[in-house]
């Protein structure tokens, strides 16, 4: 007989799991337009309020240490208490936050929001993957995943919007205004979002999941005969709670060393070079509004990324995909860090853009893959809590580098270290990665995932 996790791996993506996807992936995008307008308010308000590169750093990096805590936090809480609350009350705490930094009046203020903002973004993402992660079917759940994580392009693009037409104008404060009351109301929306009915089997409410699939079964045309009653289904309650020490046991250590090394490298090199963008462009001598320009259409180049790796991800695997778009990511890096003219600076930053977003994609597609139920959004969350170190640290190393060697020459060293960092991460995941592409969830937490063997397919 059937549980309930072999009956979603048999249904295609119904018009329950689309609404899912899009509420979930609505609060992701105002996520992402908050990081977005960061780049931008960061280049206003450092005119604005006259502040040194290295409070410029901080200012970045205050809001990376709230994602570290609020992702390890809200990894725990979502497998104790389930995905859907943690994903709700994160996007109130990102709104409230966000709403309020507009209304900041020093420094210091503004810096302790930026903390609350960073908390609910970092604790939603991990949450949100995961409930998503967990009602797709095999074959399209790492495509599922990464059309989530595309939501983060149109969030970026709405921020550049932001800053190039308002922030010029209005001020760097109307940048938070705007992103936090559409915030609020995805959050009100996401009532609509069910339980992850994997993570209801896991604790024993068999009938409330028992329902969610049925409801889907039957979107899908499955009769009733292909069923199974919830009584079939309560073959085993899962009580099991994973602490931080048991990721560092023999039965989970190698993939948290690789997921963690994964994380950090993409956090460090990602927001070494998005925060600093407009900032760096200044330096080289464009305007503050072609600069925003420049970002714009860069950050339309994430969209065909995010596509790309979705296309690709259940045809050649996670482990090709994390690897040549890593890669790809190193290259454009070192490229961008050399260009000389606009046509090399957009064309550069437009491979930048494409490469790196398809790796993001593909990197919240994989990780929730390699934990069972239990352990599934702690373990995504404290990734991505170590991940944000590397987010953290990005925003007071990059200024470092780039004044040591002066506005031209600190340029191009910014982005070689960045290059280091990216095909750091490609080499260790073409190494060390496991394919997961084609297993349902359960079987690859049955597969002896302490091996990090190359098992690619």
């Amino acid at each position: 007989m059937l549980n309930i996790s072999s009956r979603i791996d048999q249904l295609p993506n119904t018009p329950m799991f689309r609404r899912i996807l899009m509420l979930t992936g609505i609060g992701w995008m105002f996520d992402a337009m908050d990081q977005g307008m960061v780049s931008g308010v960061m280049a206003a308000i450092g005119k604005d309020w006259a502040l040194t590169a290295g409070q410029l750093g901080l200012l970045g990096s205050s809001a990376m240490l709230g994602m570290a805590l609020g992702a390890a936090f809200s990894g725990m809480a979502a497998d104790k208490w389930g995905r859907r609350t943690v994903i709700m009350w994160t996007l109130i705490i990102y709104g409230v936050g966000s709403g309020l930094s507009g209304f900041s009046i020093n420094f210091p203020m503004l810096l302790i929001l930026r903390f609350l903002t960073g908390f609910g973004l970092g604790g939603e993402l991990p949450a949100a993957s995961t409930l998503v992660s967990e009602f797709s079917p095999t074959k399209s759940r790492g495509r599922n995943v990464i059309l989530l994580e595309s939501f983060w392009a149109w969030g970026w693009i709405a921020a550049a919007l932001v800053a190039y037409l308002l922030i010029p104008v209005y001020g760097w404060r109307v940048a938070f205004w705007v992103g936090a009351l559409p915030a609020l109301f995805a959050a009100y929306l996401r009532r609509a979002v069910p339980e992850s009915p994997r993570y209801l089997e896991s604790v024993g409410k068999f009938d409330e999941a028992d329902a969610l699939i049925r409801k889907m079964e039957n979107q899908a045309g499955i009769t009733a005969k292909q069923k199974d009653s919830p009584l079939n289904q309560q073959i085993h309650v899962n009580n099991e709670r994973v602490s931080f020490l048991d990721f560092w046991s023999r039965k989970y250590i190698k993939n948290t060393i690789l997921l963690w090394l994964i994380w950090f490298g993409i956090n460090f090199g990602y927001y070494g070079f998005v925060l600093w963008t407009p900032t760096l462009l200044l330096g080289k001598g464009f305007t503050l509004v072609k600069s925003f320009e420049f970002t714009l259409i860069m950050c339309l180049a994430q969209l065909p990324g995010y596509f790309s790796a979705a296309y690709l991800v259940e045809r050649v695997g996670r482990k090709m995909v994390l690897s040549v778009y890593f890669a790809g990511t190193a290259i454009a890096a070192w490229l961008f860090g050399h260009a000389g003219s606009i046509n090399e600076v957009l064309l550069f930053g437009c491979l930048l853009y494409f490469f790196s977003l398809g790796a993001w994609g593909c990197v919240y597609a994989y990780t929730p893959e390699v934990y069972p139920t239990a352990a599934r959004a702690s373990g995504s969350g404290w990734a991505a809590a170590f991940g944000r170190l590397g987010a953290f640290v990005a925003p007071f190393i990059v200024p470092v580098v780039y004044k040591s060697y002066g506005t031209q020459l600190g340029y191009t060293y910014v982005f070689i270290m960045l290059t280091a960092v990216f095909a750091f991460v490609s080499v260790i995941v073409a190494i060390f990665g496991k394919e997961t592409m084609g297993k349902s969830l359960e079987e690859i937490s049955d597969d002896k995932i302490d091996s990090l063997e190359n098992t690619g397919k």
